[in-house]
C-alpha cells in the first residue's frame, strides 16, 4: 500500500511497483486518516509511507499502524532526512526509513525487507542517525500537554519565534542547523494552522506557550 498527499507521486509509484515482481499494490491513501482506514480493510504486508500528510501526519500513522496492525510494516518515503523525522519515525515503528532519491530497486528492496521482518535506512539516514547517536542520548518524547501535536522541539521552536527570535537565531539557541530550524517552522506554521509568524506569535500567547522554557540545545544536534 501506498500513502503520500501529492497525486502525481502516488499514481507513479503505484505504476512502478506495480511492474515490479513480488510486489502487488493493493490500495492507495493521501492521507494518514485514509491510510489507516485502507489498511484495516486491505491489510497490507508492507504500508510505503510519506511523513507529511493533512489530517494525519505520517509520524502519528506510523504509531497508529504498529499499535492497532502490528503485522503491517511500515517503511517511510519522503524528502526529509533530518535526525528529528527520522528518529521520531523509527520510535513510531518505522521499520524502514528512505529518501525521495532513492531509486525503484532501493525501494522494492527495502519493501521486500520489511515484509520479511528486516530494517533497511538509506545511507544519508544512517549517517544522520549515526551522528544523532555520537551526539548524545536521543531527546525524550514530547510532552504530552502541547497542543495540536506538536513535539517537544517544535513547542522550544515556537517559543522562541514568540520571542521574537529569527531563524538563524533560533539554530544557535537550540544548535541546530538552519534547514532543520526551517523543518520545524514549517512544521510550526501547518499543526498551528498560521500562515505568518504574527499569528504564530498569537497562537503562542493564546496556548500558554509564550514563556515555555526551552529543552536545552547541545552541540552537535544537526
Amino acid at each position: 500500500m501506498i500513502a503520500d498527499d501529492q497525486r502525481a507521486v502516488l499514481d507513479g509509484l503505484a505504476l512502478m511497483l506495480g511492474l515490479l515482481p513480488g510486489i502487488t499494490v493493493v490500495a492507495v491513501a493521501a492521507d494518514g486518516a485514509e491510510t489507516l482506514a485502507a489498511a484495516g480493510q486491505h491489510h497490507p504486508d508492507v504500508i510505503l509511507l510519506d511523513l507529511h500528510m493533512p489530517v494525519m501526519d505520517g509520524i502519528e500513522a506510523t504509531r497508529r499502524l504498529t499499535a492497532e496492525h502490528p503485522g503491517t510494516a511500515v517503511v517511510v518515503l519522503t524528502t526529509y532526512a533530518d535526525d528529528t523525522s527520522i528518529l521520531e519515525a523509527l520510535r513510531a515503528g518505522a521499520r524502514g526509513y528512505l529518501t525521495k532519491n532513492a531509486g525503484r530497486a532501493d525501494i522494492a528492496r527495502a519493501i521486500h525487507a520489511a515484509a520479511s521482518g528486516q530494517s533497511i535506512l538509506d545511507a544519508a539516514v544512517q549517517a544522520t542517525v549515526l551522528e544523532a547517536a555520537a551526539s548524545g542520548p536521543v531527546p525524550a518524547a514530547p510532552p504530552a500537554e502541547l497542543p495540536d501535536g506538536l513535539t517537544s522541539r517544535e513547542g522550544d521552536v515556537l517559543m522562541l519565534i514568540a520571542q521574537g527570535l529569527s531563524n538563524s537565531e533560533i539554530a544557535a539557541a537550540l544548535f541546530l542547523s538552519a534547514n532543520t530550524v526551517k523543518t520545524h517552522v514549517n512544521r510550526v506554521f501547518a499543526k498551528t494552522g498560521s500562515k505568518t509568524r504574527a499569528q504564530a506569535i498569537r497562537y503562542a500567547h493564546d496556548h500558554g506557550l509564550a514563556g515555555r522554557d526551552p529543552l536545552p540545545g547541545r552541540p552537535g544536534d544537526a
